[in-house]
């Protein structure tokens, strides 16, 4: 059995949720959310939970169960709450603005780096060492940071780069010095 796909949904007061067939529309305070899942599992929503079951015990509704719950839990979170990551630069002269919806990052190139901010996801900067990427998609504002933090990851050495700021940088001892003869 599935412990996370049992597991019921509370909904929030000033969250909708509609289902009709296999889409679901969330709507609450912070926006809508809209999502086509498999015809495997099967939603119901009494009395402010929602209830996700599977149709069969098949492999292949099993494995759907648990994903489709906490995809659906995701985006009740996302329309009540909303989601954020924060990052931090690390390094000499590394530093982060924002220019309208466009983060701008000087991270050590020669140039600086644009990042426009997709749909449905904001970025804040109040410090020039912090980044905050905020949204309701959980995926979105998880791909927006990770994109960000491609721009220049953190190297082992001096630990220099973007990284979360709950990131733990493993360090590398550098060269260990070279004996003269």
């Amino acid at each position: 059995m599935s412990r996370i796909g049992l597991a019921p949904i509370q909904i929030p007061s000033g969250v909708e949720v509609s289902v009709s067939g296999g889409k679901v529309v969330v709507k609450g305070p912070k926006g809508e959310l809209e999502r086509s899942f498999s015809e495997r599992v099967s939603f119901s929503v009494e009395d402010g939970v929602i209830t996700v079951s599977r149709r069969n015990d098949e492999r292949e509704s099993k494995a759907t169960h648990g994903l489709s719950r906490a995809l659906l839990a995701n985006m009740v979170k996302g329309v009540a709450e909303g989601f954020s990551k924060e990052l931090q630069t690390v390094g000499v002269g590394y530093r982060a603005s924002l220019s309208g919806s466009t983060l701008e990052l000087q991270v050590g190139y020669s140039h600086l780096v644009h990042i426009e901010a997709p749909d449905g996801i904001e970025f804040a900067v109040p410090e020039p060492t912090k980044i905050i990427v905020s949204g309701i998609d959980k995926q979105k504002v998880g791909q927006a940071a990770a994109d960000i933090r491609a721009v220049r990851p953190p190297e082992p050495y001096k630990g220099k780069g973007i990284r979360y700021v709950d990131e733990h940088v493993r360090r590398k001892a550098g060269k260990a010095g070279v004996t003269s003869v």
